[in-house]
Protein backbone atom coordinates (compact mmCIF):
# COMPACT_ATOMS: atom_id res chain seq x y z
CA UNK A 1 0.00 0.00 0.00
CA UNK A 2 0.99 3.56 -0.83
CA UNK A 3 2.15 5.41 2.16
CA UNK A 4 2.21 8.92 0.32
CA UNK A 5 -0.07 11.99 2.08
CA UNK A 6 -3.66 12.16 0.09
CA UNK A 7 -3.85 16.48 0.45
CA UNK A 8 -7.41 16.89 -0.49
CA UNK A 9 -8.45 19.16 -2.58
CA UNK A 10 -10.76 20.74 -5.22
CA UNK A 11 -8.45 18.59 -8.10
CA UNK A 12 -7.87 15.99 -5.81
CA UNK A 13 -9.34 12.38 -6.74
CA UNK A 14 -7.15 9.38 -5.51
CA UNK A 15 -8.29 5.93 -5.62
CA UNK A 16 -7.78 2.80 -4.35
CA UNK A 17 -8.35 -0.79 -5.46
CA UNK A 18 -8.96 -3.74 -3.93
CA UNK A 19 -10.39 -7.18 -5.51
CA UNK A 20 -11.18 -10.21 -3.71
CA UNK A 21 -13.26 -13.60 -3.07
CA UNK A 22 -12.67 -14.71 0.53
CA UNK A 23 -13.17 -13.37 3.80
CA UNK A 24 -9.04 -12.65 3.03
CA UNK A 25 -10.56 -9.93 1.30
CA UNK A 26 -12.46 -8.93 3.80
CA UNK A 27 -9.74 -8.68 5.80
CA UNK A 28 -7.54 -6.94 3.04
CA UNK A 29 -10.63 -4.43 2.29
CA UNK A 30 -10.68 -3.21 5.84
CA UNK A 31 -6.82 -2.98 6.36
CA UNK A 32 -7.10 -0.78 3.18
CA UNK A 33 -9.60 1.48 3.90
CA UNK A 34 -7.70 2.08 7.35
CA UNK A 35 -4.10 2.85 4.80
CA UNK A 36 -6.51 5.22 2.85
CA UNK A 37 -7.67 7.09 5.73
CA UNK A 38 -4.24 7.25 7.38
CA UNK A 39 -2.98 8.58 4.13
CA UNK A 40 -5.58 11.86 4.10
CA UNK A 41 -4.69 15.41 4.80
CA UNK A 42 -5.86 16.69 6.23
CA UNK A 43 -6.43 13.63 8.68
CA UNK A 44 -10.19 12.53 9.47
CA UNK A 45 -10.94 12.03 13.06
CA UNK A 46 -10.67 8.77 14.45
CA UNK A 47 -14.86 7.82 14.02
CA UNK A 48 -14.48 8.99 10.24
CA UNK A 49 -11.77 6.61 9.72
CA UNK A 50 -13.59 3.77 11.96
CA UNK A 51 -16.58 4.58 10.02
CA UNK A 52 -15.57 4.28 6.72
CA UNK A 53 -13.66 0.93 7.73
CA UNK A 54 -17.62 -0.71 8.86
CA UNK A 55 -18.85 1.00 5.53
CA UNK A 56 -16.62 -1.16 3.61
CA UNK A 57 -16.37 -4.36 5.93
CA UNK A 58 -20.45 -3.86 5.35
CA UNK A 59 -20.38 -3.57 1.52
CA UNK A 60 -18.08 -5.98 0.90
CA UNK A 61 -19.11 -8.71 2.85
CA UNK A 62 -22.72 -8.13 1.27
CA UNK A 63 -20.68 -8.65 -1.81
CA UNK A 64 -19.00 -11.60 -1.24
CA UNK A 65 -22.24 -13.07 0.45
CA UNK A 66 -25.30 -11.83 -1.25
CA UNK A 67 -23.27 -10.59 -4.59
CA UNK A 68 -21.83 -13.08 -6.23
CA UNK A 69 -18.29 -14.13 -4.08
CA UNK A 70 -16.17 -11.99 -5.58
CA UNK A 71 -15.64 -7.72 -5.42
CA UNK A 72 -14.07 -4.91 -6.53
CA UNK A 73 -13.37 -2.18 -4.01
CA UNK A 74 -12.72 1.53 -4.91
CA UNK A 75 -12.05 4.57 -2.72
CA UNK A 76 -12.01 8.14 -4.06
CA UNK A 77 -10.95 11.36 -1.94
CA UNK A 78 -13.27 14.03 -2.63
CA UNK A 79 -12.71 17.04 -0.32
CA UNK A 80 -15.35 16.88 1.60
CA UNK A 81 -16.38 13.29 1.26
CA UNK A 82 -14.73 9.75 0.53
CA UNK A 83 -16.58 7.65 -2.01
CA UNK A 84 -16.40 4.01 -1.44
CA UNK A 85 -17.88 1.85 -4.55
CA UNK A 86 -18.11 -1.87 -4.45
CA UNK A 87 -18.45 -4.11 -7.83
CA UNK A 88 -20.24 -7.64 -7.56
CA UNK A 89 -21.26 -9.99 -9.82
CA UNK A 90 -25.17 -10.04 -8.71
CA UNK A 91 -27.61 -7.91 -10.86
CA UNK A 92 -29.89 -8.30 -7.41
CA UNK A 93 -30.38 -5.25 -5.56
CA UNK A 94 -29.06 -4.49 -1.88
CA UNK A 95 -32.95 -4.41 0.16
CA UNK A 96 -34.06 -3.50 3.62
CA UNK A 97 -35.43 -6.41 5.66
CA UNK A 98 -36.23 -7.19 9.26
CA UNK A 99 -33.24 -7.88 11.49
CA UNK A 100 -33.01 -11.60 12.30
CA UNK A 101 -32.21 -10.43 16.46
CA UNK A 102 -31.33 -14.82 16.79
CA UNK A 103 -28.08 -13.80 14.98
CA UNK A 104 -28.38 -16.69 11.89
CA UNK A 105 -30.04 -14.33 9.14
CA UNK A 106 -28.17 -10.43 9.06
CA UNK A 107 -30.41 -7.63 7.85
CA UNK A 108 -28.18 -5.55 9.85
CA UNK A 109 -25.73 -4.46 7.15
CA UNK A 110 -27.44 -2.49 4.33
CA UNK A 111 -29.30 -0.68 6.95
CA UNK A 112 -27.01 0.47 9.26
CA UNK A 113 -25.10 1.77 5.29
CA UNK A 114 -27.54 3.90 4.65
CA UNK A 115 -27.68 5.46 8.00
CA UNK A 116 -24.09 5.98 8.29
CA UNK A 117 -23.60 7.27 4.60
CA UNK A 118 -24.86 11.01 3.38
CA UNK A 119 -25.91 8.99 0.01
CA UNK A 120 -26.22 5.44 -1.33
CA UNK A 121 -26.78 4.01 -4.11
CA UNK A 122 -26.53 1.11 -6.38
CA UNK A 123 -25.99 1.47 -10.13
CA UNK A 124 -26.33 -2.05 -13.07
CA UNK A 125 -22.76 -2.40 -14.64
CA UNK A 126 -22.48 -2.51 -18.46
CA UNK A 127 -20.29 -5.77 -17.83
CA UNK A 128 -23.00 -7.42 -15.68
CA UNK A 129 -23.70 -7.17 -12.33
CA UNK A 130 -23.77 -4.04 -10.25
CA UNK A 131 -22.03 -1.98 -8.46
CA UNK A 132 -23.05 -0.62 -5.01
CA UNK A 133 -21.82 2.84 -3.79
CA UNK A 134 -21.50 4.88 -0.36
CA UNK A 135 -20.45 8.69 0.23
CA UNK A 136 -19.07 9.51 3.50
CA UNK A 137 -18.63 12.76 4.86
CA UNK A 138 -15.26 13.62 6.21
Amino acid sequence: MNSTKITISEATLVPTTVRGDSATGVSQARQAARAFADRLVPTPCPDVADTLVLVVSELVTNALRHGGGTFTLRLNAHPDTVEVAVDDTSPRWPRMRTPDVTGSGGGFGWPMVNRLARTTGVTRRAAGGKTVTAVLSL
